[in-house]
């Protein structure tokens, strides 16, 4: 006999996996130091790759002015103005990062939170089942 009840929960299930839980499970996996760490790694180098992009091509726009001009400069303050942009480029970045990692990763926890309860019911209900059909408690030395 078909259990209405349990076809409604696996049918919620479902559809929650096929939604929601599509972006929401996989992060769910993660701890969140775990998560968020390996966001910050990756925004690491990715703002490191943009950085060295930008000064590319402002370098290749600025190249003739450099070239008859770097005789003139102040190569150290230069230097200096590269690395504080860098620096502050990539703590901006971070702070941004980390925020937006930490609120992406508490929505997937809240959310997967009654898909947990929900499997839970599930195997409760798979359980009475079992008990029904076997006509005895759990396996086990004893009785609870």
């Amino acid at each position: 006999m078909i259990n209405e009840e349990k076809v409604k929960i696996m049918t919620r299930l479902a559809m929650y996996e096929q939604g929601e839980g599509r972006k929401y499970l996989p992060i769910s996996k993660y701890f969140r130091s775990d998560y968020i760490g390996l966001a910050l790694i990756k925004n690491f180098f990715l703002v490191t790759i943009g950085y060295a992009m930008i000064l590319a091509g402002l370098g290749a726009y600025f190249g003739e002015y450099l070239l008859d001009n770097i005789h003139k400069m102040d190569l150290m303050a230069l230097g200096f103005y590269v690395i504080a942009g860098y620096a502050a480029l990539l703590v901006l970045y971070t702070i941004l990062t980390y925020i937006q990692y930490s609120v992406k990763y508490y929505r997937a926890k809240k959310s997967v939170k009654g898909y947990y309860e929900e499997l839970t019911r599930l195997d409760k209900i798979y359980a009475r089942e079992e008990k029904k059909a076997s006509g005895r408690g759990p396996s086990g030395g004893y009785r609870r």
